[in-house]
């Protein structure tokens, strides 16, 4: 079969791989769709991320759906021929976090597409895939492979959405508008927020959040004083999504929510320094979100329903033969939001 298969910064092929065999708890899932992350940006542009880096080649990809093709003999629930959405994380299931339910805090995840471990753990971009029963979701009709691919960052916003508390009748400021913050503005409707305002330094991202929810957007580039009128008395917002991972994002943000307001980290872009003196005057609760665990379905599950609607965030579907090409678009946010790979010739 063929892979997308990062062997260094820039250096991206279209390789032909081994697939790999089934052990008995395992499925063969050819794949029909698989998203471009962050993630898979920075190794594309940096070999990595942080401290890691790419040390041998490894398919990229962590969002994607496809056809389960082949079981193994001790699958029971899943036949050949089931859509399913594929969770890229894989917990151990024995640490002592994943005893505590807290999966995604696990000391031994696999999660695909990832360098972290040697070997790394291949990703999704691939023609078909072998991953363990319990990562599979099917999927009802209706639901595509591409709004399927897109279970994973939905399932990031869900989890932050838990770590923000209750927002029913909450006002929200998101920094970021790229596909998380996009997905949070659409998961703190979903969960009852009254306002949600979105903040960014591009015109193409904010416009795709007044459409899909935001009250307002604000370009914190062209309007450097945008946020003042949510400044007076300390405050107005109750909670902040930061996903942009940058501190020029989330310092001025820092004076619009108000005495103990939650403020969740989503976005990650290396150490910050803070204004403690704030934090500490007024309260506020600063609170990291990684990752996901029962999120996954659950996502599948308000997309199958019609409560959230992904399909305004994928502006560009590309085969998968393609890559270069994809990614180069999937870097420039003044044209795209999320860049899909098609693995099957036909439309998702």
């Amino acid at each position: 079969m063929r892979g997308v298969i990062i062997h260094a910064a820039k250096d991206l092929r279209i390789d032909e791989i081994a697939e790999p065999a089934l052990t008995p708890t395992e499925v063969r899932v050819r794949v029909a769709a698989g998203g471009i992350c962050g993630s898979d940006l920075h190794y594309y542009h940096h070999g990595g991320f942080g401290t890691i880096r790419v040390q041998e080649p490894m398919a990229l990809g962590h969002e994607f759906a496809g056809t389960v093709i082949e079981t193994g003999s001790a699958v029971t629930g899943i036949a050949a021929g089931t859509r399913a959405a594929v969770n890229p994380s894989r917990a151990c299931g024995i640490c002592r976090f994943c005893a505590e339910g807290m999966q995604n805090q696990c000391l031994d995840m696999r999660f695909m597409g990832s360098a972290m471990r040697r070997p790394h753990v291949q990703g999704g971009f691939r023609e078909t895939v072998v991953v363990d029963q319990s990562q599979i979701v099917s999927l009802p009709e209706g639901l595509s492979m591409a709004q399927a691919a897109l279970a994973e960052p939905l399932a990031v916003c869900l989890h932050a959405a838990r770590q923000g508390g209750p927002l029913l009748g909450r006002s929200v400021l998101v920094t970021g508008a790229g596909p998380i913050g996009a997905l949070c503005v659409q998961v703190a409707r979903l969960a009852g927020a009254v306002q949600v305002v979105v903040t960014d330094v591009a015109d193409a991202p904010l416009a795709v959040a007044r459409r899909i929810g935001a009250d307002s957007t604000i370009n914190v580039l062209s309007e450097p004083g945008g946020l003042a009128e949510f400044c007076t008395d300390k405050g107005h917002f109750d909670v902040l999504f930061e996903a942009s991972g940058n501190p020029a994002a989330l310092v001025p943000a820092l004076e619009t929510v108000r005495p103990g307001g939650v403020i969740v980290q989503l976005g990650l872009g290396g150490d910050m320094t803070l204004p403690t003196n704030l934090i500490v005057a007024k309260e506020l609760q600063l609170r990291g979100t990684f990752r996901f665990h029962q999120e996954f379905a659950q996502a599948v599950a308000v997309m199958a329903s019609g409560q959230i609607d992904v399909s305004p965030l994928i502006t560009a579907t590309l085969p998968f033969a393609r890559a270069t090409e994809a990614f180069e678009l999937a870097s420039d946010r003044s044209q795209s939001m999320k860049v899909q790979l098609d693995f099957t010739g036909e439309p998702a």
